[in-house]
């Protein structure tokens, strides 16, 4: 295909799109000089409370920050279980880890790729604190049964949402909640490519709990209390004011960006549906699906294929994620896996993610299908 080069997420025409709005919002930036703390995140905080319809958001440096200060904020003690899914990327894990807790590796479920309810249970131990669920690919798990097996074992809930912002978790009576606002805690990264991304690195802890909120505050800026008074042992983690603006722009278009994958990803399902070696991606019942990746399963051993003919032809595609936690090397001697991870396994085997994003065009994704019909005819 002539023209632009097709990429897995294009921010450069996203930026062009907004970038009357992002400037002035820089600008007003660099002429406060209010580099740090400046009055622009209090109120992206306050507008993503008011989005998420929750009571605190606590911005913060970056994703990984997130979860790291969400565990601390619990008071887990090193040695504590802290369980996390096995097909992620790592930092949830790293997080538990650097904290001196432990790591227990839970399968998913095969089609939806989040962490399996099912084989929570017999990952429990006596030393089980918390339960990390991370919303993959952008919907989310069951949390409902989630937060019942967290309630019998009197666990902590912590949703890593940095894929899934926006979604809509569906209870069993048809209530809308959003995902990230039902665990205990929830966490999100705003790292330039998740579905609200700044110009940098930025993250944000949420949580309806006043004493948590307080102790997440606190630790976000070295455990202070009042300046130079420090209660408890914290981190430095800000996020900075330019990133806070450019995000408060983007956060009034997160719906629109949202629903524009969500019609390219019905429109790849019905175009692929067909294709012999491939399984389109799963969406549940109890959750929307914003499609942060659209990622297919390849049958048969064919991925390596696929992936090196859409190469040839000018496709990219990346395999989220190519290996499972439990066979990462940070982990071994730190990691525990009460059941085998056989789903996650084989997931790293078979998964590939084709572009999606709120600049393609029609023909763009024409152009896609074609090859990836095409690489399937030939497989």
């Amino acid at each position: 295909m002539s023209g632009k080069q097709i990429e897995m997420v294009d921010l450069q025409s996203q930026y062009f799109r907004l970038k009357d709005e992002i400037d002035k919002a820089i600008l007003a930036v660099n002429e406060s000089c209010a580099f740090i703390n400046g009055p622009q995140v209090k109120e992206f905080g306050t507008h993503l409370e008011t989005y998420l319809k929750t009571s605190h958001v606590i911005p913060c440096g970056n994703g990984t920050d997130a979860l790291q200060i969400a565990l601390m904020a619990l008071g887990l003690r090193p040695g504590d279980e802290v369980l996390v899914p096995a097909f992620n990327y790592v930092a949830a894990a790293e997080a538990v880890a650097l904290l001196g807790l432990v790591p227990v590796m839970v399968d998913v479920e095969p089609r939806t790729f989040n962490i399996s309810p099912w084989q929570i249970e017999p990952c429990i131990s006596r030393r089980t604190k918390a339960i990390i669920v991370a919303h993959l690919f952008g919907q989310a798990c069951d949390m409902e049964t989630i937060l019942n097996i967290a309630k019998a074992y009197h666990l902590y809930v912590i949703e890593d949402n940095a894929q899934s912002l926006g979604a809509d978790y569906i209870d069993k009576d048809g209530a809308l909640r959003k995902a990230g606002t039902l665990g205990h805690i929830g966490t999100t990264s705003f790292f330039p490519s998740k579905p609200l991304g700044c110009y940098g690195d930025g993250g944000a802890i949420i949580t309806a709990d006043r004493r948590l909120a307080e102790r997440i505050r606190m630790i976000t800026m070295h455990g202070q209390e009042s300046k130079y008074h420090h209660k408890v042992i914290g981190c430095n983690s800000r996020l900075d004011t330019i990133q806070a603006a450019i995000l408060d722009v983007k956060l009034k278009y997160l719906d629109e960006f949202n629903a524009y994958r969500i019609k390219l990803a019905i429109r790849y399902n019905k175009m692929l549906a067909s294709c012999k070696y491939l399984k389109i991606p799963q969406k549940s019942s109890f959750s929307s699906h914003i499609y942060h990746q659209y990622t297919l399963i390849i049958k048969d051993g064919k991925r390596d294929f696929f992936q090196q003919y859409l190469r040839e032809k000018g496709v990219p595609s990346t395999v989220y994620y190519p290996l499972p936690l439990q066979d990462q090397d940070a982990f071994k001697g730190i990691a525990f896996m009460p059941t085998k991870p056989k789903v996650a396994s084989d997931l790293c085997k078979s998964v590939l993610s084709i572009p999606i994003h709120t600049e393609m065009t029609k023909e763009v994704q024409d152009y896609i299908i074609k090859t990836v019909q095409e690489a399937d005819q030939l497989a």
